[in-house]
């Protein structure tokens, strides 16, 4: 939206935390990064002694670890004891949600050692692995052996268990679709202290596919067996500049990925990788990757780019000049396109360190980035957690592909937010009514993008400051959560829960099927133990009083139509 165009709005009074947030980044360059550094080097060598122990030693630490979880929760106290949660602090989470449910009494169970890779099956292609093996531990290990995750999401910090238990996808979910839809078997503890191994066939097949989305609130994640696949060792990445309107630009991404003669599952037509992002009203770069051998990408004529250096432009800027010199094509070592986005966070770095992008600081600092999103969140304090909230967005919207053009529409009419970030992902037909699901009919269709099993949809991921904030505007941000809220349920589009929420509990449960996570919720005695995936995901902190009274409303489920028809 041109500035001709822009709504008019009153201009805002600053206040002090303005200026603190302004002039935060002297606290993140002389506090935030240098710890940051020093927990990350301590995580790789944890990791790396992690890797010298034999799958055998890890595989008894683990059985101990699950005994000493399973004595924990026999010694709670139902009537005396609060809900169970892990012992993580609340600040520590990678979202930007609050973990506000944690300031409830609570009965904590420590899942802190369950950061190993148990085991890499070359013959089933599986990844065996703990909760809290994050993606840049993974793909250490797995990319030397020309081995990776199916969905690999961007950032090193994001975990195993917060991908499956909440939300996760990569530029590879157009094939495969969510982390979650990778997983071939989850290891649970229920509330009674019972492992369970669930897949998609054996007696626990309702739990396997209850526990996707349910933000643990069904049992206590041990382990998960996680479907592999042969890669190469580079990604071969074309950059294609589109100019035009929102509707061009969401075409030209379909496009880009999704055959006009509905050719989906054909590999010569539709690429590894995909991500589009969208610089203004008029400007985007699609990015389409394939695998490449060392072979191929060392050929005389070809360009290799390794993006993974400290000193290198932030990758969202390096896409940024294919606007300029049109379309080129490069080679990136495999596990450095992995990550591309660590270093930045995507282009939240440039609110973080506003000078972050610039040559010098890059040069010189720049192996200190990225700052722990955690660290962030343990040093803002009340008054810049609510002022984030009021007056910066960072939402994904999970939309149907034939929808994108509407929703970038949206966006730039509420919220005027540039850069946005496009990647899509199938939503597959399951056996059973899970709490995402494909719209009915769907197949019937034939969209673009679209087969007889799997709804193509699209994250749409909008993080940045609003244009009216920017502009020294004013702006309700919760407002507009609550108006892009609505939109989405009314398109049938998912919002995932790391982000902050607006919704109350009737609206959650009118985006979210409730059907069989309520089901499985009574039938492993997770009423009661666990709070509920509404409260855990609520706005706002919680009282023990309020936290039960939410428990008894789920026993009765007042707002889950369980028994409603299917859109």
């Amino acid at each position: 939206m041109s500035d001709l165009e822009a709504p008019l709005r009153p201009k805002r009074k600053k206040i002090w935390v303005d200026y603190f947030v302004q002039f935060r980044w002297i606290l993140v360059i002389f506090v935030v990064l240098p710890i940051s550094f020093t927990l990350y080097f301590l995580t790789y060598l944890g990791d790396v002694r992690s890797e010298w122990k034999s799958f055998k030693t890890r595989q008894k630490e683990h059985d101990e670890n699950v005994e000493k979880v399973v004595k924990r929760l026999k010694q709670r106290n139902p009537s005396k004891d609060g809900l169970v949660c892990t012992a993580r602090k609340p600040w520590v989470a990678v979202g930007m949600r609050n973990v506000d449910y944690k300031r409830a009494r609570h009965f904590e169970v420590d899942l802190s050692d369950f950061r190993n890779i148990l085991e890499i099956d070359q013959d089933r292609m599986i990844a065996r692995v703990e909760p809290l093996v994050n993606m840049g531990q993974i793909t250490r290990v797995t990319v030397p052996m020309n081995l990776a995750l199916a969905v690999v999401a961007e950032l090193d910090d994001l975990t195993v268990g917060g991908l499956i238990n909440g939300y996760g996808i990569e530029g590879s979910s157009h094939k495969y679709g969510l982390f979650s839809d990778t997983v071939v078997a989850f290891e649970i503890i229920l509330a009674d202290g019972t492992l369970v191994k669930a897949t998609k066939d054996n007696e626990y097949s309702d739990l396997y596919y209850a526990i996707p989305w349910s933000q643990g609130t069904l049992g206590l994640l041990v382990a998960a067996e996680v479907k592999l696949i042969p890669i190469k060792e580079y990604m071969k990445l074309t950059y294609k500049p589109v100019v035009g309107n929102l509707k061009d630009i969401a075409q030209a991404y379909s496009d880009s990925f999704c055959p006009r003669d509905g050719d989906q599952d054909n590999d010569e037509k539709v690429p590894d990788f995909v991500e589009t992002m969208i610089y203004s009203p008029t400007q985007a770069v699609c990015m389409t990757g394939r695998y490449a051998s060392k072979e191929e990408a060392k050929k005389k004529g070809n360009k290799i780019n390794s993006v993974g250096w400290w000193y290198k432009t932030w990758f969202y800027q390096h896409a940024e000049t294919a606007l300029k010199k049109g379309l080129f094509v490069e080679y990136i070592p495999t596990r450095e396109y992995y990550h591309r986005h660590t270093r930045c966070l995507y282009w939240e770095g440039k609110l973080i360190l506003p000078f972050g992008d610039q040559f010098w600081f890059r040069f010189l600092f720049g192996w200190l980035m990225p700052p722990k999103v955690s660290l962030l969140k343990a040093t803002q304090g009340e008054a810049i957690r609510n002022y984030y909230h009021e007056m910066h967005v960072i939402q994904d919207m999970l939309v149907p592909l034939y929808k994108v053009g509407d929703a970038l529409e949206w966006v730039d009419r509420e919220m005027e937010i540039y850069p946005l970030w496009l990647c899509p992902h199938r939503l597959f037909k399951l056996p059973v009514k899970t709490m995402i699901y494909p719209e009915a009919g769907f197949e019937l269709q034939r969209r673009q993008g679209d087969t007889q099993y799997a709804q193509m949809f699209t994250d749409v991921g909008v993080y940045y400051a609003p244009g009216p904030v920017l502009r020294g505007e004013v702006f309700d941000g919760a407002e507009a959560v609550r108006k892009m809220e609505s939109w989405m349920i009314e398109n049938h589009c998912f919002q995932p829960q790391y982000a902050v929420s607006e919704l109350n509990e009737k609206n959650f449960w009118r985006m979210f099927d409730a059907g069989l996570y309520e089901e499985c919720r009574r039938k492993y005695g997770a009423v009661g133990t666990f709070m509920s995936v509404y409260y855990k995901s609520k706005k706002g902190r919680k009282t023990e009083k309020e936290v039960r009274e939410a428990e008894q409303a789920h026993l009765e489920t007042a707002y889950a139509e369980v028994d409603q028809p299917a859109d």
